[in-house]
């Protein structure tokens, strides 16, 4: 059974996490932009696989990041405090992030 996202639950996050997380989303979206700008510009298909190739690596660390924190935050809290519900959660969201 897949399990959907619960939006009501909500992580709070150090300031300085957060400003880091953010700065990490921009530098994306500036690759993006970039990627975008060279799809414009009619570049060459293989310069243009290698900045996909990079905006991907990108946001696999990006989620490893939160994947590490969210295990180390959220999981050991709701396990901790019995919920044993979050290791099924954990299970799913990782397949899904290995897809």
């Amino acid at each position: 059974m897949e399990q959907k996202p619960c939006c009501c639950k909500k992580t709070m996050r150090a300031e300085e996490e957060r400003k880091r997380l953010m700065n990490r989303l921009k530098r994306i979206e500036g690759q993006i932009r970039g990627l975008q700008n060279m799809l414009e510009n009619d570049a060459y298909c293989g310069d243009i696989l290698i900045q996909s190739s990079a905006v991907s690596a990108a946001i696999n660390a990006f989620n490893r990041d939160v994947l590490t924190r969210h295990i180390h935050t959220c999981v050991i809290r709701d396990i901790r405090s019995g919920d044993d519900a979050s290791a099924d959660e954990l299970a799913v969201l990782v397949q899904r992030l290995m897809k």
